[in-house]
């Protein structure tokens, strides 16, 4: 494959100007991080570029960070909910967590695959439990309540992220990742780049 690179970053008189790639066979790194300016020579990039990362893999990287960290940074940023009236009492979230993907039936609570919500037209979702921590009583004697686990929601789970029950695992059929199944279908989020419109 042969890029075309700015000639003016190409080295003069046979040196490279001191900028050897440290353990390389004399490569200016000049050449090799300079921007690609032809569509041409990006196209060829792409094949590699799709080996390394993926088509979808910076949707698996954005869903794991939503659930590790984000999630937790938008209830701590609204984790007290206080009375207007009476001041003393208030609801206060500690943690927060997602928990593996699961279906109720009648009380009973049951992991569940994403093949199964597909057979049985349900969403592959898991629920989303906060530590609660309230008050209650009367001004002068407040008293304070802890509860854990408390279910608030639940939320659809990508396939293969790291709340899935298939992260991790390495066999042939769960090849295809990155969307969810809601109703029993299969649904992407796709990427759009749109203007602000002025009006």
């Amino acid at each position: 494959m042969v890029l075309n690179h700015d000639p003016s970053l190409q080295p003069m008189n046979g040196s490279n100007g001191g900028n050897k790639v440290p353990g390389d066979s004399g490569f200016d790194q000049r050449i090799l991080t300079a921007p690609i300016k032809s569509a041409v020579d990006k196209f060829q990039l792409l094949p590699e570029f799709l080996k390394v990362r993926g088509l979808v893999k910076q949707h698996l990287d954005s869903f794991n960070y939503f659930v590790k960290t984000e999630i937790k940074k938008i209830v701590r940023a609204n984790n007290l909910i206080r009375a207007s009236r009476h001041p003393h009492i208030y609801l206060r979230f500690l943690n927060v967590k997602i928990r593996k993907p699961s279906i109720v039936d009648e009380s009973v609570t049951d992991e569940v695959t994403p093949q199964t919500c597909r057979l049985s037209d349900l969403t592959y979702a898991a629920p989303i439990c906060v530590d609660v921590e309230y008050t209650h009583g009367s001004r002068d004697d407040p008293r304070l309540h802890r509860r854990l686990n408390v279910e608030i929601g639940r939320m659809p789970i990508m396939l293969r992220s790291c709340c899935c029950v298939l992260y991790g695992r390495d066999e042939a059929e769960l090849a295809k990742l990155g969307y969810f199944v809601i109703k029993g279908t299969e649904k992407v989020i796709f990427s759009l780049e749109d203007f602000n419109l002025p009006y």
